[in-house]
């Protein structure tokens, strides 16, 4: 049974698909719920949203999760160069410190 709030953030995607923040929140109420859906929604993002940078952290963390450490790898550098792009430190800082210390596990 979905919760009020999932249902809720499905309706506000329902409504304007193309928003990313409305993406983003139903991807991290389904971390709870469905990690699968959650990801195929950061997948989203990070094809046609990829200048929003709140995805890259949690998605990366997400593809950690579930041991694709290659693919965490990529989203985190892909991000960082967004970052950089949109000269966004305190994101910046954020990823790379997940980044390093994920390598040198």
């Amino acid at each position: 049974m979905l919760s009020e709030r999932l249902k809720q953030l499905q309706k506000f995607y329902e409504d304007d698909p193309g928003d990313p923040f409305n993406i983003y929140a139903l991807a991290l109420e389904f971390l709870k719920h469905d990690p699968a859906k959650s990801q195929a929604l950061f997948d989203i993002l990070l094809l046609d949203h990829e200048t929003y940078i709140p995805v890259y952290y949690q998605a990366a963390k997400l593809s950690e999760k579930i041991g694709d450490t290659t693919n965490a790898i990529r989203i985190y550098k892909k991000g960082m160069d967004q970052c950089m792009k949109a000269k966004d430190m305190k994101a910046l800082r954020e990823l790379t410190s997940a980044y390093e210390e994920l390598i040198s596990e």
